[in-house]
């Protein structure tokens, strides 16, 4: 901005602004010479055009999930499921365009309802292959598994973890809004909000990993490994994808502790 005047308005860090601008060259470098400037409006603009997203159509992932829920046949289950991503317009807003992690895995918008409905379809399977699963308790504890993210974490720009995620943590969130959810439905089950949040508190598998508790029934040891798998795969995924080099060696994760090689020969 070269010209003051009453076009250049103020904004702050992380807002979505536009701009009247010609493109000229300083000093053999490409510049934007700005004649006009504001804070962009809602509806002007797509937020998953400017931050890295899921390359999938959110509308549809949802579609997906809610196609899921209807297929529990607990009432109880199927209920408390309808009240959080249904009738609770802004958690199902929200849960579209969350990411699933500051870092280290679907840590883009719409990375939570992404991760969260793999999980989910693993989990599916997992009911019909192996003997004796309930898969309704399976199916919703994978689709409540990260739902305490949308409180762990902030909304994007700044994808951080909020006080309430530093203090409490999304797995104790996640347990909590089960308690809440469940209180508001009569009848419901104790001994199946019990086995509900369970599942919640040991999906992260072990206690140096940050689970409360490790899995003690089938069905939370199925959900501990159809998120540790979707995580991990994910990891391979972005390791290989962002691969620049000429080689089949992407380089170096950190998380897994190895190096990461595609499989092309």
């Amino acid at each position: 901005v070269w010209d003051l005047n009453n076009g250049i308005q103020s904004f702050e860090e992380n807002d979505v602004i536009k701009i009247d601008a010609l493109v000229i060259t300083y000093n053999n470098e490409i510049q934007l010479n700005i004649k006009r400037i504001r804070r962009a409006k809602e509806g002007e603009y797509d937020p998953m055009e400017l931050i890295p997203s899921t390359d999938k159509d959110v509308s549809d992932l949802f579609k997906e999930l809610t196609a899921l829920i209807d297929s529990i046949e607990n009432e109880y289950i199927k209920t408390l499921l309808e009240n959080v991503f249904i009738k609770n317009e802004s958690i199902g807003k929200k849960f579209k365009m969350h990411s699933a992690a500051k870092a280290m895995h679907h840590n883009y918008m719409g990375g939570l309802i992404e991760h969260t409905l793999s999980v989910a379809k693993l989990c599916d399977y997992f009911s019909s292959h192996y003997e004796g699963i309930n898969r309704d308790l399976l199916v919703s504890t994978a689709l409540l598994h990260d739902i305490g993210k949308l409180t762990e974490l902030s909304e994007f720009p700044t994808n951080d973890y909020t006080d309430e995620g530093q203090l409490l943590g999304h797995i104790f969130i996640g347990a909590e809004l089960i308690t809440e959810e469940s209180g508001k439905i009569e009848g419901f089950p104790e001994k199946l909000k019990a086995l509900m949040k369970h599942s919640i508190l040991a999906h992260h598998g072990e206690l140096e990993y940050g689970s409360p508790k490790r899995p003690k029934t089938k069905e939370a040891f199925l959900l501990h490994c159809a998120d540790d798998l979707d995580a991990k795969m994910k990891m391979y995924e972005s390791m290989i994808e962002q691969n620049s080099t000429s080689g089949n060696w992407a380089g170096y994760n950190k998380m897994l502790g190895r190096y990461i090689r595609n499989s092309e020969f």
